[in-house]
């Protein structure tokens, strides 16, 4: 996912208004960490993140002057498309892109995370998957 957060950093940097302060860097220090972030985000949480372009471009919408936001936001909406055809491309192996196992994501009731692996292209293992159709229905 670095790629795509650093693809549309140096797609839209040029376009970033330039700091007031000394080191003249803190404006594209923050958009980075911003593509950084959803990018991250888009990797990991990927079904509850509904509009990750959207959520980017608003976070990052204030360092840009009006005339270069459409392109801005063309840009994003680009990479994050390109990024989820990535994302749906790798194999549901149960792993994790950050390599380690995928584990289930309700929490026991001592308050301790469930350690079961889940249902293969769930988030929940078979003990919990009730909590999933729950929420299916509630959409």
């Amino acid at each position: 996912m670095y790629r795509f957060s650093r693809s549309i950093y140096r797609e839209i940097a040029p376009y970033v208004i330039e700091d007031d302060r000394s080191n003249g860097c803190s404006n594209r220090r923050r958009v980075l960490d911003s593509c950084e972030a959803a990018m991250r985000r888009l990797a990991f949480d990927r079904r509850y993140f509904a509009r990750p372009a959207r959520s980017l471009f608003g976070e990052v919408r204030n360092y840009f002057p009006i005339g270069e936001q459409l392109r801005v936001y063309r840009v994003i909406e680009s990479n994050v498309e390109l990024a989820i055809e990535h994302l749906e491309r790798l194999p549901e192996d149960g792993v994790v892109l950050d390599g380690q196992p995928a584990s289930c994501q309700a929490h026991t009731r001592r308050g301790t995370p469930c350690r079961r692996e889940p249902l293969p292209g769930r988030d929940y293992c078979p003990s919990h998957k009730h909590l999933e159709e729950a929420l299916g229905v509630a959409y």
